[in-house]
This record gives structure tokens, sequence and C-alpha cells, in this order.
């Protein structure tokens, strides 16, 4: 089975958004496995008591199983339809986990103050690389989604 380039091109966006769902469901695991439950140094929701953590990290858990799941549907369906375009889901892997970090970094440790990365130690290198590395994927995803971008129109004659 081979994958021809009207296949891709006409589910591009599809593949976009089946690797952010994936991104997001992936780097929302980690963090809720890692710094939840392994290293216990926060949990979703830190402003009230121990249980309300608990129920806000079991909601944060369903939130990126849901996530993980409807992607890897979308992508079961795009690799049925023999339109799965890896390098383009990729770049969307890339946006969603990169955004979704980013997003927790900046809105909700420092805006919105529901939690930070870990408690009782200066917080800025933790918050410092936390952001560079969120920066960093989400700035790779947008470069391969443009690069795909352009050979998709390459290919159609368009560019």
């Amino acid at each position: 089975m081979t994958t021809n380039h009207a296949d891709r091109s006409a589910y591009s966006g599809r593949n976009l958004f089946s690797g952010c769902l994936l991104g997001i469901g992936f780097v929302a695991f980690i963090d809720e496995a890692v710094f939840h439950q392994i290293l216990h140094w926060h949990h979703f929701y830190d402003k009230f008591t121990p249980d309300i953590g608990l129920v806000s990290d079991g909601i944060f858990h369903a939130f990126s199983w849901f996530s993980t799941v409807a992607g890897a549907f979308l992508v079961s369906d795009l690799r049925r339809r023999n339109a799965w375009w890896p390098k383009r889901w990729f770049g969307g892997f890339l946006i969603g986990g990169g955004g979704f970090n980013l997003f927790d970094g900046t809105v909700q440790h420092k805006l919105m103050r529901i939690h930070q990365i870990r408690y009782n130690v200066e917080i800025a290198p933790y918050d410092w690389v936390w952001n560079i590395l969120a920066a960093i994927m989400l700035i790779a995803g947008l470069f391969i989604i443009f690069r795909t971008g352009r050979e998709s129109k390459v290919m159609e004659g368009t560019a």
C-alpha cells in the first residue's frame, strides 16, 4: 500500500490535528506520571487540600487519555485511508506537546498560579528549563509543518 500525494494533501489538517492531540496526551501523561505520581512534586491543583489535589490529578489524567485515544483513532483512520503523513503528523505532535507545556508553564504556573513545578526550592531554573524545552518543541513542530506545507505546494505545482 503506497501513499499518494493527493491523499496526503486532502488529509493534511487531520494529520496535523491527530499529531497535536497525541502530543498533548503524551506530554500530559509524562507530566502526570513523573511529576505528580513518581516525584510527588505537585498536583494539578495545589491551592486546596491534598484530596482535592488528587481529584484534580484524576481529571487531568482523564483529559490526557481522552486526547491520546482521540489522536490514536484519527491516526488509525488516516492509515486506513492511506493518507497518514508521518512527517506532518510528527510536526503536529511537537506543536501539541510543546504548546501544552508552554501553556502549562506560563498560564497555569505563572498567571493562574494553580501549581508550580516544584515547591520549597529556587523555582526559576525549573521554570526556565520547562519553558525553553516547550518552546523548542513548538518551534521544531512549526518548522516541520511549514516545510511539509511547502513540499506539498511543490508537488502540486503551485509553489
